[in-house]
């Protein structure tokens, strides 16, 4: 299994306090209608990032369930550690088995997954519509690692083993498992760790 990593320019992960990567899960919201076996890999995804210590950050919905939500369950599943960004005020959220809500005040659609992504230290995309492609091109454009996993439809498979653009900031990583998106993440995050301790 090979990878093709390609280090941003600037390093982007940094371990917080608690010596664990913050994981951002991205995917489509229900009302894009996708497929039981779509939430069974998210929720698997959210379970390999609580396996393997990380913290899961998703996109905290008020009135759908979404892929980024089912990440969330796989998480708890795992005992793991997960934090919901959501919209506007108050921390009523589609999904209540939630470790920590944080309101962020800014709407749907681009302020709330700024705050989101910028949060994350590599982000974990599947299928998705424009919210994702949104939170796609804040991770390129704050060189943060983005990973895909290939299969789910959307934009993750749209940009799957491309650059956004001619600047070539980060390569999307493709990935076929929720196992080997995790992963990859992780080896993205330990390298960009690695570059900033030269």
């Amino acid at each position: 299994m090979g990878y093709h990593i390609v280090l941003p320019v600037a390093s982007t992960c940094f371990m917080n306090q608690t010596g664990k990567y913050q994981i951002g899960i991205m995917g489509s919201m229900a009302d894009l209608q996708y497929k039981d076996d779509m939430e069974k890999l998210a929720e698997e995804v959210g379970y390999q990032v609580a396996q393997r210590g990380a913290i899961v950050l998703f996109g905290a919905e008020k009135d759908f369930d979404s892929l980024s939500t089912a990440a969330c369950r796989g998480a708890k599943r795992a005992n793991g550690l997960t934090v919901g960004v959501t919209y506007g005020k108050g921390k009523h959220v589609y999904e209540d088995n939630v470790d920590v809500i944080i309101a962020c005040g800014l709407e749907r659609g681009g302020g709330r997954e700024l705050a989101l992504v910028l949060s994350c230290d590599a982000i974990i995309a599947l299928s998705g519509g424009s919210g994702t492609l949104t939170e796609i091109a804040i991770a390129y454009q704050a060189n943060i690692p983005i990973v895909v996993l290939k299969g789910t439809g959307g934009w993750s498979d749209k940009l799957a083993g491309e650059y956004l653009d001619a600047r070539k900031r980060v390569f999307i990583e493709s990935a076929q498992t929720p196992e080997e998106a995790v992963t990859l993440a992780l080896k993205l995050c330990e390298s960009q760790q690695a570059m900033k301790n030269l």
